[in-house]
């Protein structure tokens, strides 16, 4: 079963954020806490939103996604932040039924795209994603500035 997360669910997803960190080895790069998460889906408009997988009334995976926007399209899109279903459920079709309904969110919604990014070395959920239908856009990079970096661009340097 999937259904729509709540903000009463921040706890829930935050424990599936922080299982996926760990196994992309950066457990320690989440700071994001239950309130912060519960505000973000809680907020209208939602700033972030949330899909729950269950089986035999367990939790057992997640995809956390917001909208964005393209220029070249005119339309707005659908991005999976993150994408989770335990090690015990694996194999079972969670995954699969978490990317289908985000697919079809993303149809209902008018959206030109539905993306996500993966980690080079994990070849698993590319072989996954692959064998769902996604293009792994090679020569796209994922620029970022943070932390001090952020603040010192804000401030004209």
């Amino acid at each position: 079963m999937i259904r729509a997360a709540t903000a009463a669910d921040a706890g829930l997803i935050l424990r599936f954020v922080r299982e996926l960190a760990e196994y992309e080895r950066a457990l320690d790069k989440v700071v994001a806490d239950e309130a912060m998460l519960a505000a973000a889906l809680g907020a209208t408009p939602p700033s972030a939103e949330a899909l729950i997988a269950e089986m035999d009334g367990v939790a057992v995976g997640m995809a956390l996604y917001f909208h964005n926007f393209s220029t070249w399209t005119g339309w707005r899109g659908l991005y999976l932040e993150d994408l989770y279903v335990t090690p015990e459920a694996r194999g079972a079709g969670m995954g699969k039924a978490l990317l289908k309904a985000l697919a079809k969110i993303a149809v209902e919604r008018g959206c030109a795209r539905f993306e996500w990014q993966v980690l080079t070395w994990n070849t698993p959920a590319i072989d996954f994603y692959t064998a769902m239908g996604a293009e792994i856009m090679e020569e796209w990079r994922t620029c970022r500035v943070s932390g001090a970096a952020l603040a010192r661009l804000a401030e004209g340097g």
